[in-house]
């Protein structure tokens, strides 16, 4: 039941696709790329501590999956989680100040980088532990069914997406909950991001079955290939993907190959990765990708796009300064939060 989408698509491919649309997509992309890039500035000058993970490289899989989602959907990341939390729609204010550790932060300066989370946008968190969220998206898609069979509401299915990456293909949780949203026909997709490398180990090496969408036939559910380089064929089976799950035909799985342009994380030197490997992806970079889609479909001209990364760059820059001046969470608060507050 795989299938292999081939790229990159064509304007008469795509024709359904706005121009407010196709620049609402740029515009997030950049977002996700400045915030990361920014994130580093701040990680070296000492304003972060701990393992910060960025996402440069991957923004078409976070944008061109989560833009297309309601806003009542849920979404479950990894610890590469920031940009999916602000596709989602969680602020760059709050993200960063969670980075900071601040007490205005999404989870009050308490999770860090790798736990970001945000109720309200049904943003269900980062995790620090690979395979920790599918279950937990599981859960959330079975109390959607839930929600609509026994509660009868009257609400649209609501979806879940899980994010997870290569190395957790390998993992007991991504098996066991494939088969279990098969069984009960859960509203979920699942998107591994295969960005070639689990941490310093080449996916190629540790998987007896590297195309990882065809271990979706095991369960019996669609598994699909697809470029993670292009934002507008990830939305594309995206959204195939959300119509069968609403429908109440069950879940699909989406590998998405793309790259993570830096190391894994800022601590890491990325010395195991060839040069000659690192250059044939950065020059398939998906913003880039995207933004010569619009010139050449005439979209948008220079100056359009020019304001856009103009207003993306002093969105960053509030957050920024949001996050500087910010309140640190107070001593007396130390053990709260830890448990639900009865009041």
């Amino acid at each position: 039941m795989s299938e292999k989408i081939n790229l990159p698509l064509t304007l008469s491919e795509t024709n359904n696709i706005s121009k407010q649309t196709v620049l609402m997509l740029y515009r997030d992309m950049l977002l996700g790329r400045s915030f990361e890039d920014m994130c580093a500035q701040m990680y070296y000058r000492g304003k972060m501590f701990g393992f910060v993970h960025l996402y440069n490289g991957q923004e078409a899989v976070s944008t061109g999956v989560i833009k297309a989602l309601q806003d009542d959907d849920y979404v479950c990341s990894t610890y590469r989680d920031h940009v999916h939390a602000l596709s989602k729609g969680v602020s760059a204010r709050q993200v960063m100040a969670e980075l900071f550790g601040k007490e205005t932060g999404c989870s009050r300066g308490r999770g860090g980088s790798m736990h970001i989370f945000s109720a309200k946008h049904n943003f269900l968190g980062g995790f620090a532990f690979i395979g920790e969220g599918i279950p937990v998206a599981t859960g959330a898609a079975f109390q959607s069914i839930y929600r609509k069979e026994v509660l009868k509401s009257t609400d649209n299915l609501r979806v879940s997406v899980c994010f997870f990456g290569d190395g957790t293909s390998n993992n007991g949780q991504f098996f066991e909950c494939l088969n279990m949203a098969v069984l009960w026909k859960l509203p979920i997709i699942f998107v591994v991001e295969n960005n070639q490398w689990a941490i310093g180990m080449a996916h190629h090496r540790s998987s007896s079955s590297p195309e990882i969408h065809k271990k979706a036939s095991s369960f019996g559910l669609p598994g699909i290939e697809v470029d993670g380089m292009d934002v507008l064929a990830v939305r594309e089976v995206t959204q195939k993907a959300l119509l069968r799950a609403r429908a109440g035909e069950g879940p699909t799985l989406i590998e998405a190959l793309t790259y993570r342009f830096r190391g894994h994380s800022l601590a890491d030197p990325d010395e195991l990765r060839s040069k000659q490997e690192k250059e044939a992806w950065l020059v398939r970079d998906p913003i880039k990708r995207l933004k010569n889609y619009i010139v050449n479909n005439k979209l948008a001209d220079q100056v359009m796009i020019d304001e856009i990364y103009i207003e993306v760059k002093n969105h960053i820059d509030d957050a920024i300064e949001f996050a500087l001046s910010s309140p640190e969470p107070s001593v007396q608060d130390l053990k709260r939060y830890l448990f639900v507050d009865s009041k």
